[in-house]
């Protein structure tokens, strides 16, 4: 096990001298800290965005069309899916851009999301109109509390339970809640995309294939995937306890791609906060973590976390898991807590 010492990961620092694109992009955005998000869409519509558009086109055919498309898929979804997700789903957190300017977030809600597997609108309404309401109870449609959390086999009938059923459920869920707008957007945005992919293929079957029907089965498998592993360890007697139903993954070098993604229980503490800020908020609450032996994991992420669990490598997990102020009296004892927050409730 391992002792909470320096933490790497991203916090902000003031640039010394801003740029003119920094400038120009400051007059419409509401924080400076955002700046990394604006490089990166400014990126991917350099680079994904023609692309994407050129395999429509009758400019390429034959080999040369597999040979444009294989690199665009790889940097689409194996490079850029990973950052921009985990950038829209900060951008759906907090509102980026100044009131005048917030079409800039349907813009890339509508018309950028699609191109990394996210349907319009389905994000947002299921993240913030229901996780984040019912942080993983048995009234969140994507809980991972009635299914044991170390088992393949139920790892794949939770994902395709998600698949075929979760955005129906999430519109009901929605629906009797009374929350009119969140499902209506999310009802519209799932129908208005199917339609969309539907006559993209009458218009390039190859093409809407490889830039938004693959896409959106990946992004909800690797959707999935993260629930699973940031809501795998769960108290059984207080699931509802946020210490203890998801996990924090700290000095990865994922954090620096994914903008701290992995404080995932920081996130549920303070949803809102901006995450240059969770590092500090982890050691000003590690005392409440130990009191509720939080899990961390301190070198490893999600999918490390992943496959160790499924692979029942309990061993490699308590290799990278943090005693904070010594919660553990035993490297055993971490390990039968881990595995009785695996099971079943």
């Amino acid at each position: 096990m391992k002792t909470l010492s320096t933490i790497t990961d991203p916090v902000y620092v003031s640039k010394e001298k801003l740029s003119w694109y920094d400038g120009l992009w400051l007059h419409v955005m509401n924080d400076k800290r955002d700046l990394p998000f604006i490089y990166l869409l400014t990126t991917i519509h350099l680079t994904v965005v023609p692309v994407a558009i050129l395999l429509f086109t009758p400019l390429l055919e034959g080999w040369v069309w597999w040979a444009v498309a294989i690199p665009y898929f790889y940097v689409s979804q194996l490079f850029f899916k990973g950052r921009f997700g985990l950038m829209f789903h900060c951008l759906c957190h907090r509102k980026c851009f100044k009131k005048p300017w917030q079409w800039l977030h349907g813009y890339i809600t509508w018309f950028v999301c699609p191109l990394f597997g996210h349907a319009p609108e389905g994000y947002f309404s299921h993240h913030m109109g229901m996780h984040h309401v019912e942080n993983n109870m048995e009234d969140d449609t994507s809980s991972t509390m009635a299914y044991q959390r170390d088992s393949a086999r139920d790892f794949l009938a939770y994902f395709f339970k998600f698949l075929f059923v979760g955005v129906k459920n999430t519109i009901l869920y929605l629906y009797y809640r009374k929350r009119k707008k969140l499902y209506q957007r999310l009802t519209a945005g799932e129908y208005i995309y199917l339609a969309f992919c539907i006559a993209m293929c009458f218009v390039n079957l190859k093409a809407t294939l490889v830039v938004f029907v693959i896409p959106l089965l990946f992004a909800r498998l690797v959707m999935m995937l993260g629930n699973w592993t940031q809501h795998s360890f769960i108290d059984s007697t207080n699931p509802d306890n946020l210490y203890t139903n998801s996990i924090n993954c700290i000095n990865t070098r994922y954090n620096h791609t994914c903008f701290n993604d992995g404080y995932h229980i920081i996130h549920h503490l303070r949803p809102g906060m901006h995450y240059t800020d969770m590092p500090a908020e982890l050691l000003k609450r590690k005392d409440e973590f130990a009191k509720n032996k939080a899990i961390v994991f301190d070198g490893i992420h999600y999918l490390h976390v992943f496959f160790y669990l499924l692979t029942k490598r309990y061993d490699k997990l308590a290799d990278n898991l943090v005693n904070i102020n010594n919660m553990f009296s035993s490297r055993e004892q971490a390990i039968a807590l881990m595995k009785e927050r695996t099971k079943k409730i």
